[in-house]
């Protein structure tokens, strides 16, 4: 006997849809299965045998041949198993599957029949509502995120004889429904506030700046001024996100398999920190399918890298085409892949190996060779693609014992969302949404300079020794702080303060 379901798969951050086809026939008790299968996929004839027969039904001793359509696609992971378990009772008469062609079967399967949780739930079911399915089972612990699309019923399942009993009308699953609270757990904020952050008032403005218009930062500075407790509370002051990109952001997490328990929607901006030990795949991402490494998975949000200098040359330079085009592409040999990375990269170092050059309370041990070896770890490509630099001073006792009299993370997060509303309705036509994303032909459109803009600017440009790069930078800067004032134009204070903020570039 012959029988066909459906599952889906991942390519990238997109799902594909794949047909499992199962005959049955006599002969020579055999198992084969066809269609580019892993390893993984190819284990699941055991777990579909083992759990078969623990929910009391019979494995048909026969010749069972499984093909995974289309089979021109390699197919990895254990979400395989439920389709293709659903198939082989499908084709041996234990199950009736009224309209296959509209169900979706997702999940991994235990010896006992239960059924386990999978990555990348959620865009395997926007691709299958997208194909036009109308019913999707899924393992229990992936109900939440996969009833986020609206359109197609999702069955969470627990077992594998719930599926049995469901279509012989034994014991009907139900739909299920995302509970509301879980959203809002989701969307609630993390207890730290930028108020916390004591002196450090030029600092706070920088990093007003580099959310409002997406900038890149780089803080440098003596041990133990502010500068990791300025980059955690960012996430605090950062726009709101669009529900298009909650669920792009969702469905990265998802497929990475960071998404936490019981998070239907990621509602925050990610804030992703590794460790200086980080290798250039875990940032860029890899693997046989490559994945999601840190770059993506910091994708609408910010990318913390502390002690810069203390990571690795090859680490960093991987950041600098994404940076530029905030996509990253993966190339292995089962596929080439692209994950998108649309960051704000924050950086933070100190200004000599021992922490304290610049620190007016400790002297420096380092000499002027160690210095520069020590600063010479940042190429300068990585530099000119940092469009806030910044000093972070020592903090006097008088700032530290003070009541905290600054602007909380809510009074800072209104400014900036007034300022990246006007950039998306500047934008609206461009198909960008923040003024770090101006390409070069969009500068003399939107930040063009009146003449004493320009004999500033130009001043600027020699006495430096910018790059073009760097030039571009501090336009898009100077837009954003226009922005901010709420001036349709780029005047000479907000070009001057720009100009403040390339730190590596005034030596």
């Amino acid at each position: 006997m012959f029988a066909s379901v459906n599952t889906v798969s991942l390519m990238g951050l997109d799902g594909y849809i794949v047909e499992v086809q199962t005959d049955i026939s006599t002969g020579m008790i055999a198992f084969d299965m066809i269609g580019l299968p892993d390893a993984a996929v190819r284990e699941s004839r055991e777990r579909a045998k083992a759990s078969i027969k623990n929910c009391g039904c019979e494995f048909p001793r026969k010749r069972i041949t499984i093909n995974l359509a289309p089979a021109s696609l390699k197919k990895e992971g254990s979400g395989f198993d439920l389709a293709i378990t659903a198939g082989i009772l499908s084709a041996s008469g234990q199950l009736n599957i009224p309209d296959p062609e509209h169900i979706i079967f997702i999940g991994e399967l235990a010896l006992d029949g239960s059924v386990k949780s999978v990555n990348g739930v959620l865009p395997m079911v926007i691709s299958a509502y997208e194909h036009g399915f109308t019913q999707c089972f899924v393992p229990a612990d992936n109900a939440d995120e996969a009833a986020v699309i609206n359109g197609i019923e999702v069955y969470p399942v627990r077992r594998l004889g719930e599926i049995i009993d469901h279509f012989d009308g034994t014991y009907r699953l139900s739909p299920y429904k995302p509970d509301p609270a879980l959203l809002e757990a989701a969307a609630s904020v993390s207890g730290i506030d930028m108020l916390e952050v004591k002196g450090q008032e030029q600092a706070k403005r920088a990093m007003e700046i580099a959310a409002s218009g997406s900038h890149n930062v780089l803080m440098t500075g003596p041990a133990g001024t502010g500068k990791s407790m300025l980059a955690k509370r960012m996430s605090t002051i950062l726009p709101d996100m669009t529900f298009e990109e909650m669920l792009e952001v969702t469905k990265l997490h998802s497929i990475a398999g960071t998404l936490p328990a019981h998070t239907p929607l990621i509602t925050q901006r990610p804030f992703r920190s590794p460790h200086h030990t980080v290798s250039a795949n875990a940032l860029s991402g890899g693997g046989a399918m490559p994945r999601p490494g840190e770059l993506s998975l910091a994708h609408c949000g910010v990318l913390f890298l502390d002690e810069l200098p203390e990571f690795r040359r090859d680490s960093l330079e991987v950041l600098r085409q994404p940076l530029e085009d905030g996509v990253i592409t993966i190339s292995r040999v089962s596929a080439t892949l692209t994950y998108p990375c649309n960051i704000m990269l924050v950086t933070a170092m100190n200004p000599c190996p021992c922490g304290n050059f610049g620190n007016p309370k400790r002297a420096c041990t380092c000499t002027a060779n160690q210095i520069h070896r020590y600063r010479s770890k940042i190429s300068g490509p990585l530099l000119d693609r940092i469009d806030i630099q910044i000093e972070v001073p020592s903090v006097s006792y008088d700032d530290l014992a003070k009541i905290p009299d600054g602007e909380s993370s809510a009074a800072i997060k209104e400014r900036v969302n007034k300022a990246r509303k006007i950039q998306i309705e500047r934008y609206c036509d461009d198909g960008i949404t923040s003024n770090s994303q101006l390409t070069a032909g969009m500068l003399d459109k939107y930040c063009s300079l009146g003449d004493k803009e320009s004999r500033l600017l130009r001043s600027a440009f020699d006495s430096l020794g910018m790059s073009a790069r760097a030039h571009s930078k501090i336009l898009k800067v100077a837009r954003t702080i226009a922005d901010l004032d709420g001036s349709d134009d780029i005047r000479s204070s907000h070009l001057a303060e720009a100009i403040q903020y390339r730190n590596f570039d005034r030596g």
